[in-house]
């Protein structure tokens, strides 16, 4: 574990159903909880882009060098469309093929007969490839350098997830502490603005509500520090006691 170094995680969404509004996305919330509880790494950044070769080529070369990890999800099944796998073959320069060991995983699941040539496309991948385990559908994921590339159905991206966790290296997981408040955020805007640029380290979040007719603020204190978290929540607490804001504090997440 390193404790001083943020370690830190981009998400490429890829597929054109989830831009087209037909698939809602539900791998972005899971991975980034997955990774800040399970792993100390920090998702910082996504990206949703279209099953098209050269966007997913440019996208995945960008990001790579930036990020100390890199996750894909989606693409990598049996249709022509599913083109992820090539595409990541070419953003690293190498050639797209069969992965021995991948072939006979699918092989042993489907059976001679049943490994149909789609099927044995998800046995394909850049060569140098590091497989990873999917222990529901047996098509598996693989890892080329920092970037891991993972299905997109949720639940077995979830296993591979689990698969591949020895594989990551993270630091002190973020901790969050917050206060709800019954005031407008224009009402304490002033004294947020103040005590975040006096705890940089500190991530201060205002986000306003309306609940069962009554409207105020939530404000979210996220750190590696959980002394820093709840001393500033106590001072926000006071602070909204000062303007009126019956404050309370809210669950530790």
């Amino acid at each position: 574990m390193t404790e001083q170094k943020t370690v830190t995680a981009c998400l490429i969404i890829i597929g054109n159903e989830i831009l087209s509004g037909r698939t809602q996305d539900a791998n972005l919330a899971y991975l980034a909880k997955w990774l800040n509880d399970q792993c100390g790494i920090q998702l910082t950044e996504t990206r949703v882009i279209p099953d098209v070769e050269d966007t997913i080529v440019g996208t995945v070369n960008e990001v790579r060098p930036r990020f100390d990890y890199v996750f894909t999800t989606g693409g990598i099944g049996p249709t022509h469309d599913d083109i992820t796998a090539e595409s990541i073959a070419k953003a690293f320069g190498v050639p797209w093929e069969l992965h021995p060991e991948a072939h006979e995983i699918l092989k042993e699941y489907y059976g001679p007969e049943g490994l149909t040539s789609a099927r044995a496309r998800m046995a394909c991948t850049p060569r140098g490839a590091r497989l990873v385990d999917n222990p529901i559908s047996k098509a598996p994921g693989f890892q080329m350098e920092n970037v891991f590339v993972l299905a997109g159905i949720p639940l077995i991206m979830q296993t591979m997830l689990e698969s591949l966790k020895h594989r990551l290296t993270g630091g002190l997981p973020v901790r969050s502490r917050s206060v709800l408040l019954h005031l407008a955020e224009s009402a304490i805007a002033t004294g947020l603005r103040d005590m975040q640029n006096r705890n940089p380290t500190a991530d201060i979040g205002s986000y306003p509500f309306y609940r069962q007719g009554k409207g105020g603020t939530s404000i979210v204190i996220r750190s590696t520090d959980e002394a820093l978290n709840a001393r500033l929540a106590q001072e926000v607490f006071e602070m909204a006691e000062t303007l009126g804001g019956t404050p309370q504090f809210e669950e530790s997440a």
